[in-house]
């Protein structure tokens, strides 16, 4: 394992990308009550996004996409989240899906992401699905729920397992059952508005359902590493790491990002605001001194620490190495710190901030909602703490979200 220390480039991620999400960042702040009313980004703001080519931040370049590193894909989302986050976790969950065109035929990757340089693709999880084999395909049938950006999408993917005609599943050699993700067109499915929620209200993350839907065979693939099938057909680097790993430095960005913001608005905040029976601003209790400081070392280490990890690891995959289950376990701790990390300033801010922070017109009353809406996530669990450390120590591990 390379143990050098990261360059100051390798950290900091490609600029002239980068710097297309800081040139829309203010816009981003700026339609954050218009996406927290109308539960959507709106139709101006997708506009800018399509044009400065986020939502194509993982797509291979044989598709018309950056194809960049997982580097720059955190700073795009934690500089996109500093101004709203359920913009950032909707370029996030597209980014992840995105990588999919690695996995089609060239032609279908063409249909779906090269001709329409305004194609989104959005999933989620269903529990009660199937997928049965019939002549040129499968019919798909079931709900899906969790389809963050699904309301703005081109394309929707539906994660079935298999049945044969005969309705008896189809299982892989270890004696699991095989899922496919199906890849279908948004208006071929129905969507049922579910998404009344604490935070990060813009992704609309809604639930969707087919039912004997027709998928021609093309239209679906699978990733799964560990069957001799496997069925990559991008040789970028970016493409040897898995989506799990990108969803997971995402999600971090996102975190990450409130968390900056809710420190510059609790300063703001500090600076000026008086409480109630007191002679001086906050700003000037030791208490709150201390806890700000804590809190911007603790926001500032974590995201040092996800940063050095992952560029150690992509200059090693980079190099040809295979992604490990190590490289895996590391992303997977780090960004879940990440995720508490941010979460415990946010509330140090949100509740140092008084009163203040609870009127929808403050934007730490928006942070804290959206930050512990992430948290409550499949990549905020802290069952991932528990993970790393039965890997570390060489028990029995689930390496499921890994």
């Amino acid at each position: 394992m390379d143990t050098s220390i990261p360059s100051a480039a390798s950290l900091a991620g490609d600029p002239a990308v980068i710097a297309r999400a800081e040139a829309l960042r203010q816009m981003v702040g700026a339609a954050s009550n218009e996406i927290e009313k109308a539960r959507r980004l709106p139709s101006a703001l997708l506009d800018k996004l399509h044009e400065a080519r986020l939502f194509r931040l993982l797509l291979p370049r044989s598709s018309n996409g950056i194809e960049t590193d997982p580097v720059t894909f955190f700073h795009v989302i934690e500089t996109i989240a500093r101004g709203d986050a359920s913009t950032a976790w909707c370029l996030s969950q597209a980014g992840g899906c995105a990588m999919t065109a690695a996995y089609l035929e060239p032609a279908v990757a063409k249909h779906i992401f090269g001709d329409d340089l305004r194609a989104v693709l959005a999933w989620g999880p269903g529990p009660r699905t199937r997928a049965v084999k019939c002549e040129g395909g499968h019919k798909v049938t079931g709900t899906w729920a969790f389809a963050s950006g699904g309301r703005h999408a081109t394309w929707i993917g539906c994660h079935s397992p298999l049945f044969r005609a005969d309705g008896s599943p189809v299982m892989t050699e270890d004696g699991r059952q095989v899922e496919r993700t199906f890849l279908v067109p948004m208006s071929a499915v129905a969507w049922t508005d579910i998404w009344s929620v604490v935070g990060l209200r813009g992704t609309a993350s809604d639930q969707f359902a087919v039912t004997d839907l027709f998928v021609p065979d093309g239209y679906s693939f699978s990733r799964d590493f560990s069957q001799p099938a496997f069925e990559r057909r991008e040789s970028g680097a970016l493409y040897r790491m898995s989506a799990m790993t990108c969803y997971e430095v995402g999600f971090a960005g996102v975190a990450l990002g409130i968390a900056r913001g809710a420190l510059d608005d609790f300063v703001d905040t500090a600076r000026t605001k008086v409480p109630r029976g007191g002679k001086s601003p906050i700003r000037d209790s030791a208490v709150v001194q201390t806890n700000l400081a804590q809190a911007e070392i603790g926001v500032r280490t974590a995201r040092a620490y996800l940063l050095q990890e992952l560029a150690r690891i992509w200059k090693e995959v980079s190099a040809g190495d295979a992604l490990s289950i190590d490289h895996r376990i590391v992303i997977r701790g780090a960004s879940t710190n990440a995720i508490h990390k941010a979460r415990e300033a946010v509330d140090f801010a949100y509740n140092a901030a008084g009163a203040t922070a609870i009127f929808e017109n403050h934007p730490l009353e928006r942070r804290f909602r959206d930050i512990h809406t992430v948290t409550q996530q499949l990549q905020g669990r802290l069952s991932h703490f528990e993970t790393v450390g039965a890997w570390m120590m060489g028990a029995e591990t689930d390496l499921t979200f890994v």
